[in-house]
Formats: C-alpha cells, structure tokens, sequence
C-alpha cells in the first residue's frame, strides 16, 4: 500500500458562538417580558408621628390631664382610670364648669384607638377644648 500523495488536511472544528449568544439573548429577553412582578402588600404602615414645629409652647395652664401610657392604660390628673372611671371624671369636670381645657397626652407609641377614645370621651362630656401635647 501506497501513502496517497496529498493527505487530507483536517479542518479544525469551530464552534460559532454568536447565533448562541442570539438565541440566549433572546431568550431572556422573552422571560422578562413574560415574567409576572407582584408587589406583596403592606400588612402594616409604618408611620412615625411627626415634630410639630408650629405648635408652640408646651406650657399648659388648665388642670385636667388625660394620659395615655405606651400599652394603652388611661390616667386622669396623674392617677390610674378605667374607660367608665375617665368617663365619670370628665363628667365631674364638666358640671364643674364646661370651659376648662383638657390636655392629652399620648405616648408616640400608645395605641390610636385609645387616643380617639379619649377625645371621644371628653366630647361626650361635653368638653371641646381639647389639647394634644407635642414634643
């Protein structure tokens, strides 16, 4: 047997990489574009009570005080009061005299039902000089 006498050259394989970048390119480019985004909701918001910078002087003159702690348990003038107590007491300062004015104050954190508790009560009783305190 006889070498031939020109050898074959083997062409060297190639991979073409550019129609695979296309096509991958494309492909995710298709699953953005179908891709759902769903916001999940807000189970609470997240509000901080702000500086009240025209509020003037805390300087309170009058001598009922109505106190809500962080927890939520009421004071009247200092002293521990129920829901029913608070109410009665209100009703006491008003047949005293119906001008006076109340100041509440509230923790930051306490919670906004026993705020709108409070100023429901007094204006039940009759008091609508109403002041909340601010820092």
């Amino acid at each position: 047997m006889s070498a031939p006498l020109y050898q074959r050259r083997r062409r060297r394989t190639e991979l073409n990489l550019v129609p695979l970048i296309d096509v991958l390119v494309m492909l995710v480019f298709f699953a953005f574009v179908t891709m759902q985004f769903r916001v999940k909701p807000v189970p609470a918001l997240n509000i901080s009570l702000p500086r009240i910078d025209t509020a003037g002087k805390n300087e309170f003159a009058g001598p009922v005080t109505v106190s809500i702690a962080k927890d939520g348990a009421l004071s009247f003038n200092g002293k521990a009061a129920t829901d029913e107590q608070l109410a009665a007491l209100l009703a006491q300062v008003r047949d005293v005299d119906k001008d006076i004015p109340v100041l509440i104050r509230a923790d930051e954190d306490a919670p906004v039902k026993r705020l709108a508790f409070a100023i429901d009560a007094c204006r039940k009783a009759g008091l609508n000089k109403l002041n909340l305190q601010s820092r």
